[in-house]
Order: C-alpha cells, then sequence, then structure tokens
C-alpha cells in the first residue's frame, strides 16, 4: 500500500496518521539495556534536579547552655560573604543540616544582622529535644562543621509600625525559645527608645527556662520594659504568673489603638489568642507582625 501526499504550493500540509493495521507490522527496535534506566534511577535523578538548595559549610564557634533545654549556638560564617549578606532582617530564619542527617532543621537566627557584618558569626537559641536534629547539633564542639542555607523569610515587617511618634506602643510576645527572633529585632533596634510604651511579655515555664536573663537589663536600657511570665513558678515568685495571654488580658493598656503595633512569637495558641484579644481591642491586623 502506498501513501500518496498531494502536494499543494505555499501551503503546509500533514499526512494523515497510518492506519493501525499498518502500525502493527512495522518493526520497531528494542529497546536494549543500555537504552534502559531504571525506575530508581529516573527518582534519584528527579530528586537531583528539584533540590536546588545550596548548603554552604561553616564551623562551630561555640555551644554554650541558655537555659534549662536551650542552647546558645554560635557559627562562623565569616568566610562566606553570601550567607552574611543574606541576613538582613530580624525575624529571619535558615536551614541547617549536619553530616550523614538527612533531616534538616529550621532555625530563627537569634543574633541581629550586624553581628555577622561585624563579627561574622550566626546565632541561634536552640531548644535540645530528645531524638531530633537539634539534640545532635547541641552536643557538637567548637571546629564541628555543620552545613547551612542563607537566610530566609522576610522577618518582621517593622515599617508596618513606623515611625514611632505614629506607633508610640509596641506590644512584643514570646514564649520559651520563640525569644530567639525577638532578641534579633530588639538588638536591631526599632525606635523602642523612641517610643513611648514598648513592652515584651516573655513566657516560660519558670525562671531556670528562660534564656536571655543577662540581657534584659540592656533589653530595658534600649526602651523595651521586660514583663516574665511564669506558668509554673517557683516559691516566692511575685511577678505575672499564669500564661503569657493571660497576663497580656489583665493587663492590656491599650490607650490608642491605632497607635498601637504588636510583634509575635512562639506557641501557636499564645499567638492566636494575643491576636484576638489585640484585634477585639481596637488593633488592626495589619499592625500585629509575625515572622512566619
Amino acid at each position: 500500500m502506498t501513501v500518496i501526499t498531494p502536494s499543494v504550493p505555499h501551503a503546509p500540509f500533514s499526512a494523515p496518521p497510518l492506519p493501525m493495521s499498518i502500525l502493527r507490522r512495522l518493526p520497531f527496535p528494542s529497546l536494549t539495556p543500555r537504552h534502559r534506566l531504571p525506575r530508581r534511577r529516573f527518582a534519584t535523578l528527579a530528586a537531583v534536579r528539584q533540590d536546588t538548595t545550596v548548603w554552604t559549610p561553616s564551623p562551630v564557634s561555640s555551644i554554650e547552655i541558655a537555659a534549662e533545654s536551650l542552647f546558645n549556638v554560635s557559627i562562623d560564617v565569616s568566610n562566606s560573604p553570601d550567607l552574611v549578606a543574606s541576613h538582613t532582617l530580624p525575624g529571619q530564619y535558615l536551614q541547617l543540616r549536619l553530616p550523614d542527617v538527612e533531616k534538616p532543621s529550621f532555625l530563627a537566627i537569634a543574633s541581629p544582622p550586624s553581628l555577622a557584618a561585624s563579627t561574622g558569626a550566626f546565632e541561634f537559641l536552640v531548644k535540645s529535644v530528645a531524638g531530633s536534629t537539634a539534640e545532635l547539633l547541641c552536643g557538637l564542639k567548637k571546629g564541628d562543621v555543620v552545613q547551612l542555607t542563607q537566610a530566609m523569610g522576610n522577618g518582621f515587617n517593622i515599617n508596618k509600625i513606623d515611625p514611632p511618634e505614629d506607633y508610640p506602643t509596641v506590644l512584643i510576645f514570646a514564649t520559651g525559645s520563640g525569644i530567639s527572633p525577638i532578641r534579633s529585632l530588639i538588638e536591631s533596634g526599632f525606635g523602642a527608645d523612641k517610643r513611648s510604651d514598648v513592652r515584651l511579655y516573655f513566657g516560660a515555664r519558670n525562671l531556670r527556662r528562660m534564656a536571655y536573663q543577662d540581657r534584659f537589663k540592656d533589653w530595658e536600657s534600649s526602651g523595651v520594659k521586660v514583663v516574665p511570665v511564669l506558668s509554673q513558678p517557683d516559691d516566692g515568685w511575685t511577678g505575672e504568673s499564669g500564661y503569657v495571654q493571660a497576663a497580656f488580658a489583665r493587663a492590656k493598656q491599650i490607650y490608642s489603638p491605632n497607635g498601637t503595633g504588636a510583634v509575635i512569637c512562639g506557641q501557636r495558641q499564645m499567638a492566636e489568642e494575643v491576636s484576638s484579644i489585640l484585634v477585639a481591642e481596637g488593633v488592626s491586623k495589619e499592625k500585629i507582625l509575625m515572622n512566619f
């Protein structure tokens, strides 16, 4: 059988498809082993193509106890200018992974961007959880090498509650290791000394579990009133007790909702309940900042 293709000048033409009866009789070369790739290899190649994350080896500078189950971890990034340059805003985070450990950890950067620029260090507040990558990280020694991604995320968009004269009240809420990016915010400077009412409600189980107590005095000097809130305080504690959201509900003192901003980092329930209280008091949702 001969298939004749009509000639039509100056017009593109495609031949009609061959009938299935002919196609079945046409010989097709079979795939030899070198033409075949195992399905598993295809999956591996796909994974390689999809993982475009850039990991930078960086040595541990120091690991120190910050509080019960919490550790200050400092990583040397002085030889990685791209890492340093990626940290531009308080509230950003990155991924950290260890050799021979498949699952990385997401960690908020506790130090302000200026620290990396001046000393070449990223600092983190890490909670050691049994069986986790964080536990292995907290067990490393000076000089051990980890791998970091560049800083990511939009951080705390402090521009939404600037200038200070328009937003004289800033209420900050943190629980546990959620104080980590809050430290970065406070030590980066956001005009706290130019605002009339800046409060940090910081919750922990007890004082043994409360990190950064050695920094409170400096934070107060910068214009931030620190209000520790203990959920299970020891005998003799005279400060705020219970949960952060309850302590704030008792105090409130929002005199100008339109001139109030908030920053929240910590447990989801706390964040949701505090946000609800603020909105009920007339604070705009747009002025409640989170880093995720």
